[in-house]
């Protein structure tokens, strides 16, 4: 499951790991670890290589670090190509929620007001999430990114009502 921050990537793989009754492996809760610290990139590949020896799951995330091993062993590669309009409006909705409650996300960690003021966009979502989409839909979209012999699918859902849509009608014959 790729696609820009925002864009629910995260509630739409946990659906269809509910959906299945499989894993689901987040890689944003692997790697932030408490303090926001990042998880060491030896260790963050150790831990998503354990976790996807196993027959079944799904894996959220866009992490060079890994994107080899999770590519490999995928046998669907679901892109939320949403517009950057729509993430960011669900983007700064969610943001703003998560400050407010002081939810908690991964490890301890939570949404900081005085982050949103940074312009350093490994500390600002709302900038990180604005400066990669185009990035991501010029890796997914690159013809090298599914060489003609991979054996994962490739499912871009250009919208919200395409997501939802693929969600009711999901069986095991679609991915």
């Amino acid at each position: 499951m790729v696609g820009s921050s925002g864009s629910g990537k995260s509630t739409f793989a946990r659906k269809i790991a509910e959906h299945f009754e499989i894993p689901a492996i987040e890689l944003d809760a692997l790697y932030h670890q408490s303090d926001w610290t990042p998880l060491d990139k030896s260790e963050l590949r150790k831990q998503v290589d354990e976790l996807t020896q196993w027959s079944d799951w799904v894996v959220d995330g866009n992490y060079s670090a890994v994107a080899d091993l999770v590519d490999q062993r995928a046998t669907a590669v679901i892109f939320l190509d949403y517009s950057r309009a729509f993430i960011m409006r669900r983007l700064i909705r969610r943001t703003l929620s998560r400050m407010i409650t002081r939810k908690e996300l991964w490890n301890g960690n939570r949404e900081n007001f005085r982050n949103l003021l940074k312009l350093d966009p490994n500390q600002n979502v709302l900038l990180w999430s604005w400066k990669n989409h185009a990035k991501l839909r010029a890796r997914y979209f690159d013809p090298k990114f599914m060489p003609e012999n991979a054996t994962a699918r490739m499912i871009v859902l250009n919208n919200h009502r395409a997501a939802m849509q693929f969600l009711r009608d999901l069986d095991v014959n679609q991915i």
